[in-house]
């Protein structure tokens, strides 16, 4: 139901439940943390997740999955699909969703999950679980707001909603609209940052992250420490001699 493949310097993690439009089933959820866990601890320089087909990235959570289910065993479920989600926080690497056709509730979040996001022209984005007397469970509430302003989020979660590409990039839900071939755009796009060394890449992502939850006083605290970290690497010294001798730096990752 998941594949993890290498494909140059990327680990791809690619959904395989097409009949199911890629549906969240419990047991995928958990094999996406393990698939994560590979991909961070592999040599790959980003993580790229996708669905297979054209009509889904991933349509959300198996309903079927959803239903007589005890208090405590939703709950339980709530947490293993925000724990998986979150290992996309801690990664090493960054990660890209590549959205083609359906990111609905669980799939939305997934994508919401991820460092960056892009859509092919026919992705659909929704937080629909109001429309089942239900609010998202893996994440949404928490990160659509982070990234397009609580108005936003609201109106979304509230309506059930379906946002098409376009709305999505000009809202900030979406980084940038790629075409077909999607797997080649996708990684045409992560090889914009993935040149740069992956401690500076790290220290960035950990600043911005952290902006998000410390008043300006404090971020600004975290962003002189990484900075100073960063300063101390070997990849800043070779950045900066590069720079005085007007070539390409050769960044090691140290």
């Amino acid at each position: 139901m998941i594949e993890l493949t290498h494909e140059d310097e990327f680990a791809v993690l690619t959904l395989r439940r097409p009949a199911a439009l890629n549906a969240l089933s419990f047991e995928l959820i958990g094999e996406i943390g393990k698939y994560i866990d590979v991909a961070g601890a592999s040599r790959a320089r980003a993580l790229i997740i996708t669905g297979e087909g054209e009509k889904a990235f991933c349509a959300g959570a198996d309903i079927k999955e959803l239903q007589n289910r005890s208090l405590a065993a939703q709950r339980q479920g709530a947490e293993l699909g925000q724990a998986v989600f979150a290992k996309l926080d801690r990664l090493s690497i960054p990660s890209i969703a590549l959205v083609n056709g359906y990111a609905f509730g669980g799939g939305c979040e997934l994508a919401l999950a991820c460092t960056l996001r892009l859509a092919l022209p026919n992705a659909k984005f929704g937080l629909p679980e109001v429309k089942l007397g239900l609010i998202p469970g893996y994440g949404g509430t928490q990160r659509l707001p982070r990234l397009v302003g609580v108005g936003r989020a609201l109106e979304m979660v509230m309506t059930g909603r379906t946002v098409a590409a376009e709305e999505a990039l000009a809202m900030g839900l979406v980084n940038r609209l790629v075409q077909a071939p999607g797997l080649e755009a996708a990684k045409a796009y992560a090889r914009e940052f993935t040149g740069h060394g992956l401690r500076a890449l790290q220290f960035a992502r950990e600043a911005i992250q952290r902006a998000l939850d410390v008043p300006l006083h404090e971020g600004l605290r975290v962003e002189a420490d990484l900075s100073t970290l960063a300063y101390r690497t070997r990849d800043a010294e070779e950045g900066m001699q590069a720079f005085m001798e007007k070539r390409k730096a050769e960044f090691r990752d140290e």
